[in-house]
């Protein structure tokens, strides 16, 4: 259960803004078309895009979950997407790249018509906007020296053993290692992975905490660190389970986009194609989401 005032990593925060062609060669610095409006039941974005053969998405810049790569746009949110709109008929899909606390707001704004960047569903954000169906459950896990010399496992840890712990600014992570009881002189914060990994590196920090796919990623990145990443877990605050679940986001009047883009979705979870899109970004079957975890327990905290 994700408390509601918990926040999704903000991080990889970029100072460009741009719009990319997913699985095209182009990145186009900066978007100059005027804002859509949001769709409206059957005519709404849906409909634009099956007319249009075109939809536009917002990504954040975050390894693994959407990025950019040589000037394509990838990542785990961004091709399974690409998957579910071939599938309704729309060939293209058009990203735009902002700072990952403004994905909402400029998905409301009309920028795009549905992020995509592996946001965790929290009802503070159900609030904002619409969420499709679970789309992947993910892990926290700590990045540490190699061989683990202090045996940290869990913010506990942290805790009992007085070790510096370096998080990212406005992420779950941050939240669950205060209501862990980790004190403020042990908590570090960070605005990015690159300068989280600078901070163990130098040894500020004895840990790094994150979810573990962006951990694994971020080392296979730097395959020099003296680095390793632990076990996931789920972390646990007064007895309850901070689940961190991820889904695609909309404009909470587009609900023939949502129930369109969820069928599809549910098609590629249950026939194997979803596995075998993600498995690139470190993504595996204990990533897929149990059948007791859902939008609607999440939206609503319980």
């Amino acid at each position: 259960m994700v408390h509601d005032e918990w926040k999704r990593r903000d991080f990889f925060r970029l100072a460009a803004t741009g719009a990319v062609v997913l699985g095209g060669a182009s990145f186009v610095a900066a978007c100059t078309e005027a804002p859509q409006t949001g769709g409206q039941g059957a005519g709404g974005a849906l409909e634009r895009a099956k007319k249009a053969g075109t939809i536009k998405v917002g990504i954040a810049g975050e390894i693994p979950y959407g990025y950019t790569d040589g000037g394509n746009v990838t990542g785990e949110s961004p091709e399974v997407a690409k998957a579910v709109f071939k599938s309704l008929g729309i060939a293209k899909v058009d990203a735009t790249q902002v700072e990952f606390k403004q994905l909402i707001p400029a998905l409301a704004a009309g920028q795009y018509d549905m992020v995509a960047a592996g946001m965790a569903i929290l009802p503070e954000r159900c609030k904002q906007a619409a969420f499709s169906a679970v789309d992947y459950v993910t892990p926290t896990a700590f990045l540490v020296p190699k061989g683990n010399p202090k045996q940290v496992l869990s913010f506990e840890d942290i805790k009992a053993k007085d070790l510096n712990v370096a998080v990212l600014s406005g992420t779950i992570e941050q939240q669950v290692a205060k209501a862990s009881g980790v004190p403020d002189s042990q908590l570090q914060t960070y605005d990015g992975q690159p300068q989280m990994l600078q901070a163990l590196q130098a040894n500020r920090a004895y840990a790094g905490a994150l979810t573990d796919i962006s951990l694994k990623a971020l080392l296979k990145q730097n395959p020099g660190a003296a680095l390793e990443v632990t076990a996931g877990f789920v972390p646990e605050v007064q007895g309850k389970k901070q689940v961190q679940a991820g889904g695609f986001v909309f404009r909470k009047n587009d609900s023939d986009l949502v129930t369109a883009f969820n069928t599809e979705l549910a098609k590629l979870h249950q026939n194997g194609q979803w596995l075998e899109i993600v498995k690139p970004f470190g993504f595996t079957k204990d990533n897929l989401p149990p059948a007791d975890v859902t939008t609607e327990q999440l939206c609503s905290g319980s």
